[in-house]
């Protein structure tokens, strides 16, 4: 993390791209899960024991929008930017960034929402806290 905002580096393998070598457009969207999911690890909050512990809570992606800047390419190192943007009762939404050294390839705002057994519930405390830097 740096100044809120954690950072994953991610390698562009052949399986990414498409038939003419750029990135696939839906290799983005798995790009920004990773860093969704890494953001929370680095606040030393796994998916996995949310669920477990919660009693099944889990992050459902309610909205996503996506602006494609610029291609990139087999090979490439990016970087994923994800920072929390706005807290809500049952949900956030998360601002990510796409870079590729300073070149801004794609911005997203994903608004994801905390589900129980199919009904929204109110995003845990301690989440609230790691995630506004406040521990």
């Amino acid at each position: 993390m740096q100044d809120g905002v954690h950072i994953l580096p991610i390698r562009v393998y052949y399986e990414d791209t498409d038939f003419g070598g750029g990135i696939y457009h839906a290799s983005y969207v798995r790009f920004l899960e990773r860093g969704r999911t890494e953001l929370l690890r680095s606040v030393s909050v796994s998916q996995r024991d949310l669920h477990r512990d919660m009693e099944g809570l889990t992050f459902v992606v309610r909205r996503m929008t996506l602006d494609y800047l610029k291609p990139g390419h087999m090979d490439d190192v990016l970087h994923v930017l994800t920072r929390p943007k706005e807290m809500r009762g049952a949900s956030m939404t998360l601002a990510q960034e796409i870079r590729r050294g300073d070149e801004l390839l794609l911005t997203a705002d994903v608004v994801v929402a905390a589900v129980k057994a199919g009904r929204a519930v109110r995003i845990p405390e301690e989440l609230r806290t790691a995630l506004s830097g406040e521990r």
